[in-house]
């Protein structure tokens, strides 16, 4: 059968974390549940090794290097599964949305499913302040910059494919690990599905460890530095553009009064326009070969990518091998 696997990041979480985990247990009878407790202070840990002890499909691991990129770093680097389910520990996403997003997956009719709070209750439940406006400005700037059209950038409630979490190289340490991941999956032309669902507010005397201020600068640094790495040529090539305008500005008045005087009065204005220009170039320069470096990169990663699945499908026993047609007998003609 194939494997399911719910991952659970948890920072102190002991007001929810029991339910959450009974909810996707009930849910998802066979999938085994992974808790990554991130050095909580309170009862998390105690709650979750009490409930494993009961449960032999929960299990309760670790993660010392603080911050949720960490967490799921750690979660795709030691659980194998077919499909993975994430969730938040927070007892914020129903459990009851979580068989249509691992069936869209397990059908192979997406490598990442993303349960979309925004076009549902999300602005009616959420009592933090900027977050509504926050995860709009995101949203907006990811699918201008990355041509995309994703409803819910940051949302934590998603399902992965094997091809997904194996191919996914985790670079951000913190809350900024959804950006990351829905720019991947555009970048890499995936199949992403959305699915709405309800969102509710945590509970009574849970708190959020989001920082609105802090946290939405690292988004907003995360995506800059994903388009940069990500679409060199536009990103280069913009900066380019801006040093050309510069440069060209200050050259023409230049070039106007050499043509009425046949002298050039100001020569460090035309030192500088003529150090844009070449900057200009420069830029452009680098950003056109990096766009060869990363074009070469999605290739490659499309060769790994069919290679590892042909690899899966041998060691499921999955191959399929072309019907040869029959020979016709010696003298005969068909």
């Amino acid at each position: 059968m194939p494997r399911t696997a719910v991952l659970i990041p948890c920072y102190n979480e002991e007001v929810t974390v029991a339910k959450v985990v009974a909810d996707y247990r009930s849910a998802l009878p066979d999938a085994d549940v992974y808790v990554y407790d991130n050095n909580s202070t309170d009862r998390t840990s105690e709650i979750v090794t009490e409930i494993a002890l009961h449960d032999p499909r929960v299990h309760l691991r670790h993660e010392y290097r603080q911050g949720k990129g960490n967490v799921i770093h750690s979660m795709f680097r030691e659980i194998d599964a077919d499909c993975y389910l994430m969730i938040d520990g927070d007892d914020t996403y129903p459990s009851e949305y979580a068989e249509q997003m691992v069936s869209l997956v397990l059908d192979r009719k997406a490598d990442m499913v993303i349960g979309d709070r925004l076009s549902t209750t999300y602005a009616q439940e959420n009592q933090r302040p900027f977050h509504n406006l926050g995860n709009t400005m995101v949203r907006g700037l990811i699918n201008w910059l990355f041509n995309a059209n994703i409803r819910d950038i940051m949302t934590g409630y998603r399902a992965f494919s094997r091809t997904f979490v194996k191919g996914f190289p985790v670079m951000s340490r913190g809350f900024e690990i959804e950006t990351e991941m829905s720019i991947h999956a555009v970048d890499k032309n995936m199949r992403v599905v959305e699915v709405p669902i309800s969102y509710r507010d945590r509970p009574a005397g849970s708190s959020s460890k989001l920082n609105t201020y802090s946290d939405g600068f690292k988004v907003l640094r995360t995506i800059f530095r994903l388009f940069k790495n990500y679409r060199p040529l536009a990103f280069f090539g913009s900066v380019a553009a801006v040093l050309a305008m510069l440069g060209l500005g200050l050259f023409l008045p230049v070039l106007v009064e050499y043509l009425h005087s046949r002298t050039v009065p100001r020569f460090p204005t035309l030192i500088v326009s003529v150090t844009l220009a070449a900057c200009s170039l420069l830029f452009w320069s680098v950003g056109l070969v990096l766009d060869v470096e990363v074009k070469k990169h999605r290739q490659l990663y499309e060769v790994v990518t069919n290679y590892h699945e042909h690899l899966v499908r041998i060691a499921m026993g999955k191959t399929e091998r072309p019907v040869e047609a029959p020979r016709p007998e010696p003298g005969k003609v068909n």
